[in-house]
């Protein structure tokens, strides 16, 4: 079971669309910081601007244990729900939804399930800021971070932007105060293409690439995704999305009355 919900709350944390724009690609310095850079911070805060996107995808989970390739649909309806069903093979094999309210799950096989806040994923992930709103704009390639311009320094360089900390970043959440050591890229359309977040108290991290983007109705959409998890071990959550689907969809959720509620530790 733990394997399967490892899979369903990570990739709950996956997905990627940002906006517009081209630039020169000349080489360029790497280590002076820009001085006009209200565009760039503009370009990143923008709001998602979309009703619902529906992805079909494959997802391959590396954490030491045996999890065969999932067949996923998952769909992100804008500031409301987080949707998807694993499928392995041919059989179901769990699903999972994230709300504003928290996050569950079911796995089919052992008719297990979970019902949970967001302290679960933070958890999984190894941060203490995720909520709906972050985690949505995590999903979308878009800065899931709090960014304030005076505490960040921006470069350019031959790839587009380098965002880095100046200092360790404190995030406080629930009571519980984090510190960060963060390094984002962007490319010159303003697509988020990397990300790494070092906690220094524990030398965690996360790390998220996103590349192979296609733009449909006016998003970039990132074809693949790949999630590191670092503590004393290190999972990966690899997604390759097949298609991408802007109709809306039925996100039918509800744990057969025989299941038994579980708690991951």
């Amino acid at each position: 079971m733990k394997n399967y919900i490892f899979t369903i709350l990570s990739v709950l944390t996956v997905l990627s669309c940002s906006v517009r724009k081209t630039a020169d690609t000349k080489p360029v310095s790497t280590t002076e910081s820009l001085k006009n850079s209200n565009v760039f911070f503009d370009e990143i805060k923008k709001p998602s601007d979309f009703q619902a996107i529906k992805i079909n995808s494959k997802i391959d989970a590396k954490t030491g244990n045996f999890i065969p390739t999932l067949d996923a649909v998952i769909y992100i309806e804008n500031g409301q729900k987080i949707w998807m069903n694993l499928t392995a093979v041919i059989l179901q094999a769990a699903r999972g939804i994230a709300t504003p309210q928290g996050i569950k799950g079911y796995y089919k096989l052992d008719k297990t399930y979970i019902d949970s806040d967001f302290s679960y994923l933070n958890k999984l992930l190894n941060v203490n800021f995720i909520d709906y709103n972050s985690l949505q704009n995590l999903l979308l390639g878009k800065t899931f971070i709090p960014v304030d311009e005076d505490n960040f320094n921006l470069t350019q360089n031959a790839q587009g932007f380098t965002l880095v900390s100046k200092k360790m970043q404190k995030i406080t959440q629930n009571g519980k105060t984090s510190e960060y050591n963060i390094v984002m890229d962007y490319d010159w359309n303003f697509n988020l293409t990397h990300v790494l977040l070092s906690d220094i108290m524990t030398n965690n991290q996360l790390e998220i690439n996103y590349s192979n983007r296609e733009i449909l109705n006016n998003i970039s959409l990132p074809k693949n995704v790949k999630i590191i998890i670092k503590t004393d071990k290190t999972d990966e959550i690899l997604l390759e999305n097949t298609k991408f689907d802007f109709s809306t969809m039925e996100t039918p959720y509800s744990v057969p009355a025989n299941y038994t509620k579980t708690e991951i530790k």
